[in-house]
């Protein structure tokens, strides 16, 4: 079977699609469906203007506000937090197939150095025995201190024998309190029905089949990265076995064809897959839509890193950077700092993309925007430090 012919106009548009990046954000609200749709949304803790996983969900629908995400997880069980390539809220249907990443990180944490420096093992009991007895606890219910160096990723030891415990699935985020993590058993979290894991050859069939449905057409490599929880041989070992997949062969930004693997219904995707909204769209750093870097400049020739931990003399852009979107062209960077408290946002870097013209209809699309996103954050002035570039 000839392999089939995707060119990169085609390939952007059905990432784009794919990642829920093609419509405008706005219509009824489905916060789960969206969270399904994806996959899982990564989490972190810097709050910028607002935290990444509320600005995945709002890039997908802005209607969605921060209230209403972690009542799914504290009320509703209905979804997880566990790791994919970083932490992550994962729909709680898939814990039957999340398993192997239980025992993989678990072990892969018991085992290193970081964990071997802490507690006894008696004294991991007793802070299991505590949650027992107490119910949800989060790292300040403990006050072991750190011995020697305080490096910037030094955790004390409960909070390694608590990271472990939760790798391992022994412990689950029962909710969280001002995005501090509370701790339970993770029988208490878990629904006795999703506990009991599906057999491991068939949580490698899911996880390869799930990424793949999500990515639409990708390398074994591509399916590897998506949750993560599958090694690289695994990945090409699915790929290869697999006859239903089609193979493809994607055209780069480069102009150069990849070759790669689609879903079996790859066909008619393309055929119903229009052009995607005009609107030019702020993304967040952690945006699953740009999370695989190498995945992100093949298709779309943009080059972009995070800079978070780079020391500032060292940055090439800045410390929190967004990608700029629109249509299915990443036009720009920006970085903006706010203050929620004060009420204000501003707009402290600003870099064009090569070739790319910034006009006065391009200037309002992104102040049009801007506004939108500060809606979100409940700020009202916004206003750029920088001089926007001339048309």
């Amino acid at each position: 079977m000839a392999p089939l012919r995707i060119s990169n106009k085609d390939a952007r548009r059905l990432w784009l699609w794919t990642n829920g990046l093609s419509n405008t954000p706005v219509g009824p609200l489905d916060v789960m469906g969206i969270i399904r749709q994806l996959g899982f949304v990564q989490i972190d803790t810097i709050r910028n203007v607002t935290r990444a996983h509320h600005h995945i969900l709002w890039s997908r629908n802005q209607n969605y506000r921060e209230h209403m995400l972690w009542p799914l997880l504290k009320n509703d069980r209905a979804i997880f937090e566990h790791f994919t390539h970083d932490a992550s809220l994962i729909p709680m249907a898939y814990r039957p197939y999340w398993q192997r990443q239980f025992d993989r990180l678990g072990q892969k944490a018991a085992n290193a150095a970081w964990y071997q420096s802490g507690l006894g093992q008696e004294e991991i009991k007793n802070i299991r025995r505590r949650i027992e007895r107490e119910g949800a606890l989060s790292t300040h219910a403990f006050d072991t201190k750190i011995d020697g160096k305080r490096e910037m990723w030094a955790r004390p030891p409960h909070k390694k024998a608590l990271d472990q415990m939760w790798y391992a699935g022994e412990l689950a985020t029962c909710f969280r309190e001002n995005f501090v993590k509370f701790y339970n058993l993770g029988e208490r979290v878990f629904p006795a029905h999703l506990r009991q894991p599906a057999d491991d050859p068939d949580q490698v069939e899911w996880l390869c089949n799930q990424a793949i449905d999500r990515l639409t057409f990708g390398t074994s490599g591509d399916v590897k990265r998506f949750w993560d929880a599958v090694g690289s041989a695994e990945a090409a070992t699915w790929c290869q076995d697999h006859r239903h997949l089609v193979p493809v062969e994607i055209e780069g930004a480069d102009r150069s064809y990849t070759t790669a693997w689609a879903t079996p219904d790859i066909e008619a995707r393309l055929a119903r897959v229009d052009a995607p909204t005009i609107r030019l769209r702020i993304l967040n750093p952690f945006d699953p839509a740009i999370r695989d870097r190498m995945r992100l400049e093949r298709l779309f020739g943009f080059a972009y890193r995070n800079e978070m931990f780079v020391p500032a003399a060292k940055r090439k852009w800045g410390y929190y950077v967004y990608p700029l979107l629109e249509g299915s062209r990443f036009v720009g960077r920006m970085e903006i700092k706010a203050d929620r408290a004060a009420g204000w946002m501003r707009v402290t870097g600003f870099w064009p993309e090569p070739k790319v013209k910034w006009g006065a209809a391009r200037q309002e699309k992104l102040d049009k925007e801007l506004a939108r996103f500060a809606r979100l954050a409940g700020i009202g002035d916004v206003s750029w430090q920088v001089r926007p570039p001339a048309g």
